[in-house]
């Protein structure tokens, strides 16, 4: 019983920001634009939409900062419309509601904009949640010595989870004599990404925001990995890509094939990372909109679709809210593994045993 009022609940938080489109649907006022309300929900945004009911938004402003490029003045504000915006600047719909303004001689243009976004403010509370989580273990240990009993609970299952992703993930891809530099980095990896794909589970704030959905983020996270592959490499890494030991026609004459190959992967692979974790989160969330959409969708039409549809729409939703809870973790322990093993080909000792 707990456990189904669980269920309602979590289906009741998923349904509330959507209130204010069945209203207006059922009403014949205005058709339901369901693709308009996915990607809406998906992008990023100058404030978190909590709700709405009856045309009244339950939000939270967030810190607007943004620098004029024509007279380099700064301005620091919460907008909730475009009158509260300084005069010239404005949101574009045609780049996803960002900040542009519009210069003297008439052109738009993209300000300087370090706003405190919608995005920025999840990562933010991952951040605190893994320091909450990994301080509070650090503490029980502190208190322990080699002799104490293992942890249970909470603590327990943190160390079930940083041993599994350390000695089955880390150490056994990259390798015995090398593994050591990387390990922090490959296990914040894992953990920033699957703590932020399951706070985007939760529909309503603290939770909702699409970050590793969003593209700069899933690059940013490859571009650190494409560093670690190439700054710390050793020389047979580089040997290889332009010296392979290939045929002399391959690598050198009449054109450098390999070498050319080789060269262009250095960026194909983490571009891999990027597109992977991109596409897979934020079409995970796209379809879990979609279904949720489908249920006004069908009050829209008529009492007989509404329910035939809703019955279908609610079974889906549940089904794809537990798939999602299982991508969370695929996705966290496929991008730290792919990035373990590329990190482990630019070893050449381990990479030759």
């Amino acid at each position: 019983m707990k456990q189904l009022k669980s269920i309602i609940l979590l289906l009741a938080l998923a349904l509330l920001p959507l209130a204010s489109r069945a209203e207006e649907t059922g009403g014949g006022q205005k058709e339901l634009d369901i693709p308009e309300i996915v990607l809406e929900h998906l992008s990023d945004a100058y404030e978190w939409h909590i709700a709405s009911y009856k045309g009244k938004h339950l939000s939270i402003p967030l810190p607007i900062i943004i620098r004029s490029s024509e007279t380099g003045k700064w301005h620091f504000l919460t907008a909730h419309s475009e009158a509260d915006l300084p005069e010239n600047f404005f949101f574009s719909e045609e780049h996803h509601g960002k900040i542009y303004e519009r210069l003297s001689d008439g052109r738009e243009v993209r300000p300087l904009d370090l706003s405190i976004t919608k995005t920025v403010l999840q990562i933010w509370i991952v951040v605190l949640v893994l320091c909450v989580v990994f301080l509070s273990c650090a503490r029980w240990y502190k208190k322990r010595d080699e002799k104490s009993e293992a942890p249970k609970g909470f603590v327990g299952f943190m160390e079930m989870m940083v041993m599994t992703i350390h000695d089955d993930l880390i150490k056994s891809s990259i390798g015995e004599k090398h593994y050591k530099p990387y390990a922090p980095y490959l296990l914040t990896v894992f953990f920033f990404i699957f703590t932020t794909n399951m706070i985007g589970l939760i529909p309503i704030f603290p939770g909702g925001a699409n970050v590793t959905g969003n593209i700069n983020i899933t690059f940013f996270l490859a571009l650190c990995t494409m560093l670690a592959i190439n700054i710390f490499a050793n020389k047979e890494y580089w040997k290889e890509i332009f010296w392979p030991d290939v045929p002399l026609f391959l690598k050198a004459y009449p054109v450098p094939v390999m070498p050319v190959i080789e060269l262009f992967g250095v960026f194909t692979k983490p571009f891999a990372l990027m597109i992977r974790l991109f596409a897979n989160m934020m079409a995970g969330h796209a379809v879990i909109l979609s279904f949720t959409c489908v249920i006004f969708l069908g009050w829209s039409m008529g009492v007989g679709y509404g329910l035939g549809l809703n019955a279908f729409s609610i079974i889906m939703l549940l089904f794809m809210n537990l798939l999602e809870v299982l991508v969370a973790f695929i996705q966290a322990y496929v991008f730290t593994m792919l990035s373990a093993v590329f990190i482990g080909l630019a070893h050449k000792e381990h990479h030759g045993e």
